[in-house]
């Protein structure tokens, strides 16, 4: 947006009050700077994400003692499945960030994930719920049972799915709320970023505060029915501001510059190479 002539009051008018480029709000319509995005819009994906980090977190920290507790595992293997699990969980973001970005979009990203999110938190509280083998059984059999082992598992991996393409998306999603060509929209995105930190830590804290509790003394069901009851006030929060949202169309090119999806043509390149010349093979035999 070019202006000459005009005065700093007037430039400052005009980026008030201005379209923003390269965005549009929820209704496919061009964003309007004075109507949309900023502190209005981040305000809902700041609580998202302190909802989604006491969820998160009132799973992972505690998941050693569950293992070791009422699955029966020995430390050593407890400490092995976690750390594949969060090694798995800190991988995943790579994955869903090129999916958003080429594809389907940091917004619909977030849907999706989320409701990857909850399921893995319900069928992980429906396993905690499952009674135990030991009432009839000798003493040194194991109180475990197959169904809520595979239920656990399925259900820690679906959450590690869904955490992956949130956290990475939500993040992103709350900086294009921003406009980097404003001045004042520029310096606030900075500050953004240390509030969406402070989310991370009050998110983490008070789940330390209560899921934990809740966990060792109450009931597991509980322990982690409560985490799926906060992702879905996450998702719920996260909705409440679609109104007030920008989405960014200036990455519509980006499914072009992507370098995961420009490895992947490669591979998919050399395969169909590779598929030719042994058709060609076969048909001079």
């Amino acid at each position: 947006m070019s202006i000459s002539g005009a005065g700093d009051d007037e430039t400052g008018t005009t980026f008030s009050n201005g379209i923003v480029e390269c965005s549009v709000d929820y209704r496919g319509k061009p964003s309007v700077r004075s109507s949309s995005g900023g502190w209005r819009s981040s305000g809902f994906i700041i609580s998202a994400e302190i909802s989604e980090k006491f969820a998160y977190f009132g799973v992972a920290s505690n998941l050693i003692t569950y293992f070791t507790g009422p699955l029966e595992e020995s430390t050593a293997a407890a400490a092995s499945n976690v750390n594949i699990w969060l090694g798995t969980a800190a991988f995943l973001p790579l994955i869903w960030g090129s999916i958003a970005d080429s594809f389907l979009g940091r917004f619909r990203t977030i849907l999706l994930t989320s409701s990857l999110y909850i399921l893995g938190l319900g069928l992980l509280t429906f396993s905690a719920t499952i009674p135990s083998l030991c009432r009839d059984q000798e003493p040194n059999a194991s109180c475990v049972s197959q169904l809520e082992v595979t239920i656990f598992f399925c259900a820690l991996y679906i959450i590690a799915i869904g955490e992956g393409g949130f956290k990475v998306c939500l993040r992103a999603f709350g900086a294009d709320q921003f406009d980097e060509q404003d001045p004042e929209e520029s310096i606030s995105k900075s500050v953004y970023f240390n509030w969406s930190y402070f989310a991370i830590a009050t998110g983490t804290l008070s789940t330390r505060l209560i899921s934990n509790y809740v966990q060792e003394n109450l009931s597991w069901a509980l322990g982690f029915g409560i985490p799926c009851l906060s992702m879905i006030l996450a998702l719920f929060l996260f909705l409440l501001g679609t109104n007030t949202y920008r989405f960014s169309t200036g990455g519509e090119g980006r499914k072009h510059n992507n370098p995961f999806v420009r490895i992947g043509r490669v591979f998919v390149a050399a395969a169909k190479r590779a598929i030719q010349l042994k058709l060609r093979k076969q048909k001079l035999c």
